[in-house]
């Protein structure tokens, strides 16, 4: 009986995942196509817009001859119009996977990008962990305690973090570093790095993460937290917990069986937003903190208009979007079986 009812599950699954998911996948892949399409056309127009270009630096150093420099702006193509150079540069991404090679540092953007992209997951990975790992049980204790006071003292709290801007808990958390000594100030790693065990190398940049996530959660959990007090009181009130709790049902599994399990679907849609900002939410902590990732890189890239290694990043964070929302509607799906794609889509 056991092994029939796991085939029956398997069986189940099996034709949900090769027909509905697998034909939802595709469709919005192709959608995807498209919105990049269209996002890298607007970005490179946007790009365009701004005054002067790269080598407009250049020619003030009186080092770098007016020969030189033109040299350097047909060699980057920027003697082209903007649609030959957007062309180009469609194409090299197309047919090579070439972003382009970086005006500043005179490298392949692809590398650029990959060698800071771990240090910002691991920050805003860590981030994200925090913060839901914060936000949600504050907001089921203020739902179950409602107008108690632990509920107004956590609405307070709420109210500070969603008051107080990112770098301004940057800005204290520094502070706190300069008269606590056993906080790190910035960078990721410490001196002796390389001469540490690899557990020591792990602790060491743990030890650092500590500022720099702390700098990102304490701001965020506060929305995410009335989030989730809201959607569980708005289910608390429906008839069948009622009827559930008439039942004689302990109140723990209402709470957590009943009622949270469909008190979590806005937030799982708001996850996939969540995973969309990664990269890009990261940016005031590196930059406070002296964090080696994709923000300060993207932020000197722009200052220089160094163009392709803009327009990889932008690309960047549109594929985070998409993948973002697509695994957020796949995972409600998970969650919430009743739910079908097409209904979402």
């Amino acid at each position: 009986m056991v092994d029939a009812a796991r085939n029956t599950l398997s069986h189940g699954l099996r034709s949900v995942i090769t027909s509905e998911m697998t034909g939802y996948v595709i469709k919005r892949l192709l959608q995807a196509i498209v919105t990049l399409l269209l996002a890298s056309a607007l970005s490179f127009a946007i790009i365009q817009l701004a005054p002067g270009d790269y080598l407009d630096t250049l020619k003030a150093n009186p080092k770098i001859s007016p020969e030189r420099v033109e040299e350097l702006r047909r060699q980057f193509g920027l003697d082209q119009s903007a649609i030959e150079q957007y062309g180009r540069w469609l194409w090299q991404v197309v047919s090579q996977g070439n972003f382009g090679t970086s005006f500043v540092y005179q490298r392949s953007v692809a590398s650029l990008l990959w060698e800071r992209v771990p240090a910002t997951l691991l920050l805003a990975i860590a981030s994200i962990i925090v913060t839901w790992g914060l936000a949600i049980p504050l907001g089921i204790i203020g739902a179950v305690n409602q107008n108690r006071r632990i509920d107004q003292f956590l609405q307070v709290i709420s109210y500070i973090g969603q008051g107080f801007p990112s770098f301004v808990m940057a800005l204290l958390l520094l502070i706190l570093a300069q008269n606590v000594t056993f906080l790190p100030v910035g960078n990721m790693t410490s001196i002796d790095y390389a001469d540490l065990t690899f557990l020591g190398k792990v602790l060491d940049i743990g030890w650092h993460m500590i500022l720099p996530t702390l700098a990102l959660s304490l701001t965020s959990f506060a929305g995410l937290q009335r989030i989730t007090r809201g959607n569980l009181l708005d289910v608390l009130r429906q008839n069948y917990i009622q009827t559930a709790r008439a039942k004689g049902l302990p109140e723990n599994r209402v709470i957590y069986v009943h009622a949270l399990r469909n008190a979590i679907n806005p937030l799982v849609t708001l996850l996939g937003f969540e995973f969309a900002s990664l990269l890009s939410g990261a940016f005031i902590a590196e930059y406070f903190f002296n964090w080696p990732g994709l923000g300060r890189l993207i932020l000197q890239a722009v200052f220089a208009q160094d163009i392709y290694l803009v327009m990889a990043s932008l690309m960047m964070g549109a594929v985070m979007l998409i993948i973002g929302n697509l695994l957020a509607d796949l995972l409600l799906k998970v969650v919430d079986p009743r739910i079908q794609l097409s209904v979402i889509d």
